[in-house]
């Protein structure tokens, strides 16, 4: 029998390479990789794609490639390029102006407006705006509020401001980030509403737009600025059943509303408790599953891992479902200050913490690192699975404070 043929795209800029090439050689797939860089694939050849050009990507994919069963993104700069590409090649796909609108915060913000989804308030400032418009912005949302970067994801470029001139001081850092992330040109930022209360994650398969659950995770540490990194996810969610029933509800209609109908999605909300009702609110969501090492923490039926169970929703191939296991987390460690990464030391003994499961360092000593917001990357992750999600939490807690962190 021969084996499907499937298109990965592949940023060279990811966590999520390995393991997406591991699930496929698990399920036995003839695998063909795009990139718009180098990757370490032991000699595996690689089509050349160009996030900023789909169309003309799509030309030498389909040219060079010949006929694939299914497309796949394995990360974000991907996912209009797989959309284009699978539209192209009558495969099953998102629409390409969804998928667009999914990875630009301002225009996500517009849709669900439209379709009153409920969402923090918001002001979109445009780029030539003048600071009496930010300051206005701020005014109407109300304080505190939180300023984005529309383009970027991981909470880089988020900041928030207690204040109209905070927030000009946000507007400016975050431009700032902006320019060094390379971003092509000039862009509006986002000013929104800070909506507080536990945060929650939401993992999920659309077909033909009906969104199944593979996995909630809560956030229990979730800062509430001025930055917004993200460091502790446990699974499954402590939430009660009614307001977690609420929120895989709104995520589904969030993604709706944007338009998706098909893949992954990753969905990040807010449970506003003002006013005694337990609210969620969208705060993010992603046409893809969850980023960084995270899926790790996840195990299916069968031992399947979450890259698997997309690579064969991909092809019509029906997936395990909802993760089911113990209770399991992932810590991610953000880098504490900018500077030259010298050691991670007590890893030995982090790893040895009961409770854990795995610990991977991904950034190598040597490198030049920065903090949220002006940073994408994190220093590792940390896995852990417990008899109960508390139990899960104290070992990431304990291991954590077994590392050193030493910059220079």
């Amino acid at each position: 029998m021969t084996a499907p043929r499937v298109l990965l795209l592949v940023p060279a800029r990811t966590y999520r390479a390995a393991d997406f090439l591991t699930a496929a050689c698990r399920l036995g797939l003839d695998l063909v990789v795009g990139s718009d860089g180098a990757l370490p694939l032991g000699g595996r050849p690689v089509v050349p794609v160009s996030p900023g050009d789909p169309e003309r990507s799509a030309d030498r994919i389909i040219a060079s490639t010949g006929p694939v069963a299914a497309v796949v993104a394995a990360d974000t700069p991907m996912l209009i390029p797989a959309a284009v590409i699978a539209r192209r090649m009558g495969l099953p796909h998102n629409p390409v102006d969804a998928v667009t609108a999914a990875c630009d915060k301002a225009a996500q913000r517009r849709r669900w407006a439209a379709a009153q989804i409920a969402q923090p308030t918001f002001r979109v400032v445009p780029a030539a705006a003048k600071e009496d418009a930010l300051r206005r912005a701020a005014a109407e949302v109300g304080a505190p509020c939180v300023v984005k970067a529309t383009s970027l994801s991981a909470s880089q470029g988020v900041l928030r401001a207690d204040d109209p001139a905070a927030a000009l001081a946000a507007a400016q850092r975050v431009r700032e980030v902006l320019a060094t992330a390379g971003r092509p040109g000039p862009e509006p930022l986002l000013v929104e509403e800070y909506v507080p209360g536990p945060e929650l994650s939401i993992d999920g398969l659309l077909t033909a737009g009906a969104l199944t659950v593979i996995a909630v995770f809560d956030k229990p540490w979730t800062p509430e600025g001025p930055t917004f990194e993200e460091t502790l996810l446990i699974t499954p969610s402590r939430l009660a059943e009614p307001v977690l029933a609420a929120a895989i509800y709104a995520a589904g209609q969030a993604a709706r509303a944007l338009g998706l109908t098909h893949g992954p999605i990753h969905a990040e909300l807010r449970i506003d408790e003002r006013g005694g009702q337990a609210r969620p609110v969208m705060l993010e969501l992603a046409a893809r599953c969850i980023g960084g090492l995270c899926s790790r923490a996840l195990r299916f039926p069968g031992g399947t891992s979450l890259e698997e169970m997309v690579l064969a929703h991909a092809l019509g191939r029906p997936v395990p479902g909802h993760h089911g296991g113990r209770p399991s987390g992932v810590l991610m460690l953000p880098v504490p200050r900018p500077g030259v990464l010298r050691a991670i030391e007590g890893q030995a003994e982090a790893a040895a913490t009961p409770g854990i499961t795995g610990l991977s360092i991904t950034i190598p000593v040597g490198q030049r690192v920065r903090p949220l917001p002006d940073g994408d990357r994190y220093l590792g992750f940390i896995f852990a699975e417990g008899d109960t999600q508390d139990r899960v939490e104290q070992a990431l807690s304990v291991a954590r404070d077994r590392l050193r962190v030493v910059i220079q």
